[in-house]
Protein backbone atom coordinates (compact mmCIF):
# COMPACT_ATOMS: atom_id res chain seq x y z
CA UNK A 1 0.00 0.00 0.00
CA UNK A 2 1.24 3.60 -1.23
CA UNK A 3 2.38 6.15 1.63
CA UNK A 4 -0.02 9.04 1.92
CA UNK A 5 1.30 12.24 0.18
CA UNK A 6 1.99 14.56 3.40
CA UNK A 7 1.61 18.53 2.03
CA UNK A 8 3.60 21.00 4.34
CA UNK A 9 1.90 24.02 5.17
CA UNK A 10 3.04 26.99 6.79
CA UNK A 11 2.54 30.66 6.90
CA UNK A 12 4.61 32.91 4.11
CA UNK A 13 6.84 35.43 6.41
CA UNK A 14 6.31 38.41 4.57
CA UNK A 15 2.86 38.52 5.58
CA UNK A 16 1.49 39.70 2.19
CA UNK A 17 -2.44 39.35 1.75
CA UNK A 18 -3.78 37.49 -1.18
CA UNK A 19 -5.24 40.28 -3.59
CA UNK A 20 -8.67 38.40 -3.51
CA UNK A 21 -9.15 37.45 -0.21
CA UNK A 22 -7.18 39.47 1.85
CA UNK A 23 -6.19 36.09 4.00
CA UNK A 24 -2.42 36.31 4.35
CA UNK A 25 -0.53 33.49 1.61
CA UNK A 26 0.34 30.21 2.55
CA UNK A 27 3.77 28.37 1.67
CA UNK A 28 2.92 24.86 0.84
CA UNK A 29 5.24 21.65 0.37
CA UNK A 30 8.94 21.91 -0.47
CA UNK A 31 8.66 26.22 -0.36
CA UNK A 32 7.33 26.16 3.78
CA UNK A 33 10.24 23.79 4.22
CA UNK A 34 12.74 25.78 2.61
CA UNK A 35 11.55 28.91 4.56
CA UNK A 36 11.33 26.78 7.53
CA UNK A 37 15.15 25.90 7.12
CA UNK A 38 16.46 29.52 6.03
CA UNK A 39 14.57 30.79 9.40
CA UNK A 40 16.62 28.00 11.44
CA UNK A 41 19.91 29.27 9.97
CA UNK A 42 19.24 32.86 10.82
CA UNK A 43 17.61 32.22 14.61
CA UNK A 44 19.73 32.96 17.28
CA UNK A 45 19.56 31.28 20.70
CA UNK A 46 17.03 32.53 23.70
CA UNK A 47 15.26 34.51 20.46
CA UNK A 48 12.09 31.39 20.25
CA UNK A 49 9.76 32.25 23.42
CA UNK A 50 9.77 29.26 25.19
CA UNK A 51 12.47 27.11 23.51
CA UNK A 52 15.87 28.51 24.53
CA UNK A 53 17.78 25.61 22.46
CA UNK A 54 16.62 26.44 19.02
CA UNK A 55 18.75 27.90 17.06
CA UNK A 56 22.43 28.11 15.93
CA UNK A 57 25.05 30.47 16.86
CA UNK A 58 26.04 31.96 13.83
CA UNK A 59 25.57 35.40 14.31
CA UNK A 60 28.62 35.40 17.35
CA UNK A 61 30.53 33.21 14.52
CA UNK A 62 30.31 36.24 11.95
CA UNK A 63 32.65 38.68 13.94
CA UNK A 64 35.24 36.29 14.46
CA UNK A 65 38.64 36.54 12.10
CA UNK A 66 37.86 34.65 8.85
CA UNK A 67 39.70 31.63 9.26
CA UNK A 68 38.94 28.00 7.69
CA UNK A 69 38.15 27.30 11.05
CA UNK A 70 35.19 29.10 11.50
CA UNK A 71 33.74 28.11 8.47
CA UNK A 72 33.78 24.72 9.97
CA UNK A 73 32.41 25.68 12.93
CA UNK A 74 29.51 27.18 10.69
CA UNK A 75 29.08 24.02 8.93
CA UNK A 76 28.59 22.26 12.00
CA UNK A 77 26.37 24.75 13.60
CA UNK A 78 23.83 24.35 10.54
CA UNK A 79 23.89 20.69 10.46
CA UNK A 80 22.94 20.25 14.03
CA UNK A 81 20.45 22.72 14.19
CA UNK A 82 18.78 20.80 10.95
CA UNK A 83 19.41 17.30 12.52
CA UNK A 84 18.32 18.47 15.88
CA UNK A 85 15.35 20.87 14.71
CA UNK A 86 14.13 19.80 11.20
CA UNK A 87 12.72 16.59 11.43
CA UNK A 88 11.36 16.72 7.94
CA UNK A 89 14.70 16.53 6.11
CA UNK A 90 17.36 14.57 5.69
CA UNK A 91 20.60 16.27 4.97
CA UNK A 92 22.84 15.41 2.77
CA UNK A 93 25.28 18.06 2.49
CA UNK A 94 26.38 21.70 4.23
CA UNK A 95 29.00 23.90 2.52
CA UNK A 96 30.39 26.90 3.85
CA UNK A 97 32.76 29.01 2.51
CA UNK A 98 34.56 32.06 3.24
CA UNK A 99 33.87 35.18 0.73
CA UNK A 100 36.78 37.68 1.02
CA UNK A 101 35.62 40.16 -2.05
CA UNK A 102 32.15 40.26 0.33
CA UNK A 103 33.19 39.88 3.34
CA UNK A 104 30.87 36.96 4.28
CA UNK A 105 30.00 33.55 3.62
CA UNK A 106 28.32 31.65 0.71
CA UNK A 107 26.44 28.64 2.11
CA UNK A 108 24.90 25.50 0.19
CA UNK A 109 22.25 22.98 1.91
CA UNK A 110 21.19 20.27 -0.16
CA UNK A 111 18.48 17.86 1.56
CA UNK A 112 15.92 15.50 0.74
CA UNK A 113 12.16 15.78 2.02
CA UNK A 114 10.93 12.71 3.44
CA UNK A 115 7.80 13.17 1.37
CA UNK A 116 9.82 13.94 -2.23
CA UNK A 117 12.38 12.06 -3.99
CA UNK A 118 14.37 14.40 -5.51
CA UNK A 119 17.27 16.36 -3.94
CA UNK A 120 17.11 20.24 -3.22
CA UNK A 121 19.53 23.09 -2.76
CA UNK A 122 19.40 26.15 -1.22
CA UNK A 123 21.66 28.98 -1.40
CA UNK A 124 22.27 32.02 0.91
CA UNK A 125 25.19 34.42 1.87
CA UNK A 126 25.48 35.70 5.33
CA UNK A 127 27.51 38.24 6.24
CA UNK A 128 27.77 40.32 9.94
CA UNK A 129 25.55 44.02 9.75
CA UNK A 130 27.58 46.78 11.23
Amino acid sequence: MPQPTIIYNDVDVSLNPNPITRDILQKTGSSAIIQSLADLIQLGHYEKPFHPEVGVNIRQLLFELPDPNIAGLIENEITTAIANFEPRVSLLSCAVEYDDVNLGYNITIEFTIASLPNPISISTFLERVR
